[in-house]
């Protein structure tokens, strides 16, 4: 029998979601606590204090499990990826989303005036519950000011133009920002944003969608063990890279060689995610 995927899986080694009863054997069960990420943004761990998996954004929905000395488990709904956070970071307050952030970064400001001070800076996919707006800026419902230009309350419609708003954001390990992102969150931004479910990690995401049958389009994601990339033509692509430790434009041709003349080949060819929005947005 095949062991659950631990990145999917909600449950610890004490506790279950209700919805694995019979599935999953623990000494308990529960049916979560519906939580949102109030900090801007989160190192998403495989235990507490431990490696980062993934990060989660301003705003995500989450189901807590339990708590352990200052840490939650937690499962996220937009994706199903489970892991461990800093329960400081948690809120039981859920006021409606009605916006995301579709600019790279943004900050959050005192008042509706940019030469405040600002209090955060979120990044794009930021999820917010705007209340008021305000000479060019949304009120947000915990406070503080946004940039009306820097947010939307509908989907994108070209995944490609998403991620390259990402060009030259450092490459970071299981990062999901404009701080810091790797190839998968990369991928997941850019469809996410266009209302397009995506997992979390590569192998997840090489899994999800269908083989493209014919050459490569834009939008297009193309695999390599573990890494992706999303093509802008037939030609070039858009990836976080630790080959250059940032988000940038290659050629396609130049980047097999390469990958391949370093060992971490064979190109595992293209999949194509069906851009109709499927997710509830935003």
């Amino acid at each position: 029998m095949t062991a659950p995927d631990r990145r999917l899986t909600p449950a610890t080694e004490r506790i279950a979601l209700d919805c694995l009863r019979g599935i999953l054997q623990r000494p308990a069960y529960t049916p979560g606590q519906p939580v949102r990420l109030a900090v801007p943004l989160a190192d998403l761990c495989r235990a507490p204090g431990g490696a980062r998996d993934r990060q989660l954004n301003f705003g995500a929905d989450l189901v807590l499990l339990e708590q352990v000395d200052g840490w939650a488990f937690v499962q996220a709904a937009a994706d199903g990826y489970c892991g461990w956070v800093r329960a400081e970071g948690l809120d039981g307050q859920m006021p409606a989303i009605t916006h995301r952030v579709s600019a790279p970064a943004t900050h959050v400001y005192a008042e509706p005036n940019m030469k405040t001070p600002e209090s955060m800076r979120l990044s794009l996919g930021a999820r917010l519950s705007v209340i008021a707006m305000q000479d060019g800026f949304a009120r947000l419902a915990q406070g503080g000011w946004v940039p009306a230009q820097h947010i939307s309350d509908r989907p994108e419609r070209d995944p490609a133009t998403v991620a390259e708003r990402f060009l030259g954001t450092p490459y970071l390990w299981g990062g999901n920002s404009r701080c810091g992102i790797d190839c998968s969150g990369l991928a997941q931004a850019a469809l996410a944003a266009c209302a397009v479910p995506c997992p979390g990690d590569s192998d997840l995401q090489e899994a999800a969608f269908a083989p493209a049958d014919d050459r490569v389009r834009r939008n297009d994601l193309l695999f390599w063990p573990g890494h992706v990339a999303l093509a802008l033509d037939g030609e070039r692509m858009v990836h976080a890279t630790a080959f250059a430790m940032a988000v940038i434009v290659e050629p396609i041709a130049q980047a097999i060689a390469r990958i391949d003349a370093a060992g971490q080949g064979p190109f595992r060819g293209a999949r194509r995610p069906s851009l109709a929005a499927q997710a509830r947005f935003p």
